[in-house]
């Protein structure tokens, strides 16, 4: 633990019975990075350190600071030498003095150490750069020991440059006995100054977790990358020919009410809320004032002063009460993310699986005749069964229902509805299948099409922005009105002309130089080969045009691709029209 904050900890371990048995095996950040594919552990898929037998050693549990070194080695008497600081305390002398005097461990000219909290990272350039600890004052990291193990820990005393903030400070250490139990979690804040709040299970979790034990944390909560059993492309089949439920509780949704609801969601978002009907669901897009998108998500009208946004970014609702305040308007922005669960039943038999399950009150319409972006209040199997929410909406490209519910109730309604959709071949549906799916189906994902400094035009969701038909002003608004359409980059599609991997960021070219960059891509069941989204100059989006995306250093390797529209599968949006 980071008393203070800003302090680094170099960090070994040793087998304690391989060591009375007079081998001297430790933990080993290389074999560590190798086996995982990562450069450091965290909770969750890739939470595990291993020895130099490769046997693993020690596991993450739960960390809230995210950033730690593996790489570089504790400090030692030669680095302060070669800075002119003789005599200078170090990491490598602390360890020599207390594993030699007390063990017997061989001492050592420099340590290699898991160093926590001290923030390395690698420039473009290749360089190992250091900056100040991310860790603030209460920060801890917590393992969880596979054996017995002798472990020691240097606060490290590098007062030379930015590695402790400049000013050396204690590490705590603490132990707890084996039969102490703690959840993992990954530690997110929605701002600066909040606690940490650890990764939660979804309500569905106790049904996920039966099926797979791939969890990664996504957005503060645990979800299923794939199941097992089934993986990636039978999860993606399933959804694309029969029927696949997925987890997407970590969506988040604000409840936002008052006399002046509508007047805030029609300044905050880009589509027109006024022509929104009780019962009705929209697609917007959410800007700052430069016009970059902060989110993009579905807007729900409850009633005639009460909507709910729901949205990727726990930062939404921060900007919905900022706006509100600053405009003075008489609305109430409340989380209600714990309060509320959800699922999605995708695929062309979700409809066949899902209306016999939900009862619905004449005032309401059925599963049956849901509009597409509609959703309806029903119950569960009865008048007096779970009560739920169901919209016609998903993120797949195929005909489709999100089915919302309170977390109490949630492994129940999971159970209905997979027992009802057995005869159908339901399938679960984890992360993996769902980035193939909803790259087919051309629909966008923060941090990949969009960013605060892409527009709704550059992320390929321009119909969002209604600027003849919506007279009253948007943040953003002003910022979007002074775009030349003419020079916008554009979301496009690519299809490759080979089955070769292609990643987020990979650059496209045309002859020498590049004229865009892809956003999102995967292997495709559907056309039998790889496909990319991808921002392209306008003077190269042209269907038909024939480009080549760059790899190693962008000239050495080079793969052909055809520009083509979005989306891959379904253009007309029929299937999940139907």
């Amino acid at each position: 633990m980071d008393v203070v904050g800003r302090q680094c900890s170099d960090f070994v371990a040793f087998d304690a019975n391989a060591w009375a048995q007079g081998e001297e095996l430790g933990l080993d950040a290389g074999a560590t990075r190798s086996l995982s594919g990562h450069c450091m552990p965290n909770p969750g898929l890739y939470s595990v350190f291993f020895d130099q037998h490769l046997h693993p050693m020690l596991e993450v549990v739960q960390d809230t600071v995210g950033r730690h070194d593996s790489f570089m080695l504790a400090c030692s008497p030669q680095y302060y030498e070669h800075h002119g600081y003789f005599g200078h305390d170090s990491c490598t002398i602390n360890f020599n003095n207390a594993l030699s005097a007390s063990h017997g461990i061989q001492q050592r000219a420099s340590w290699p150490a898991i160093n926590f909290f001290f923030n390395a990272y690698v420039e473009p350039c290749g360089t190992l750069a250091v900056d100040e600890p991310w860790s603030r004052p209460g920060d801890y990291v917590l393992l969880r020991a596979d054996r017995d193990l002798i472990c020691a820990s240097s606060a490290c005393p590098d007062d030379i440059d930015a590695a402790n903030g400049w000013v050396p400070t204690d590490i705590q250490v603490r132990i707890y006995a084996a039969e102490h139990d703690f959840p993992r979690g990954i530690a997110y804040r929605n701002r600066p100054e909040e606690l940490p709040r650890m990764t939660l299970p979804t309500a569905f979790h106790p049904c996920t977790s039966a099926l797979t034990k791939q969890f990664i944390d996504y957005h503060g909560y645990w979800l299923a990358t794939h199941y097992e059993g089934w993986g990636a492309r039978a999860e993606y089949l399933a959804c694309r020919e029969r029927v696949a439920m997925m987890d997407l509780s970590a969506l988040r949704k604000f409840e936002v009410a008052g006399p002046d609801a509508e007047r805030l969601l029609q300044y905050a978002l880009t589509r027109n809320v006024r022509r929104l009907s009780i019962g009705e669901v929209v697609y917007s897009a959410m800007c700052q004032e430069t016009g970059g998108m902060l989110d993009d998500g579905t807007l729900f009208r409850m009633g005639e002063q009460t909507f709910r946004w729901i949205c990727g970014d726990p930062a939404s609702g921060q900007w919905l009460r900022e706006l509100a305040q600053r405009q003075g308007y008489r609305v109430t922005v409340r989380d209600s993310t714990h309060q509320l669960h959800n699922i999605a039943l995708q695929g062309p038999k979700s409809r066949e699986v899902l209306a016999p399950l939900i009862w619905n009150a004449r005032t309401q319409p059925d599963v049956q005749g849901l509009g597409w972006f509609r959703f309806m209040i029903g119950r569960l199997s009865g008048p007096d069964g779970i009560p739920l929410m169901v919209s016609r909406t998903g993120y797949t490209g195929e005909l489709g229902y999100e089915i919302w519910c309170h977390p109490k109730d949630a492994p129940a309604v999971w159970e209905a509805i997979w027992a009802a959709g057995e005869p159908h071949g339901i399938a679960p549906l984890g992360l993996d299948a769902l980035d193939m799916l909803r790259i087919e189906a051309g629909l966008i994902f923060a941090g990949h099409e969009f960013c605060p400094q892409t527009s709704p035009y550059e992320a390929g969701i321009g119909f969002t922005v209604p600027m003849k038909s919506k007279e009253d002003d948007f943040v953003g608004r002003a910022a979007l009105q002074r775009e030349a359409p003419e020079s916008r980059h554009r979301v496009m599609g690519l299809k490759m002309h080979s089955s070769e991997l292609v990643s987020h960021g990979d650059l496209v070219y045309h002859g020498r130089y590049p004229v865009g960059v892809v956003t999102s891509a995967t292997q495709s069941p559907l056309l039998d080969r790889s496909i990319a989204m991808c921002r392209l100059a306008p003077d190269f989006a042209s269907p038909g045009t024939q480009l080549e995306i760059g790899q190693l250093d962008g000239h050495q390797k080079r793969l052909a691709a055809e520009v083509v529209t979005l989306p891959f599968h379904d253009p007309e949006r029929l299937k999940v029209r139907s």
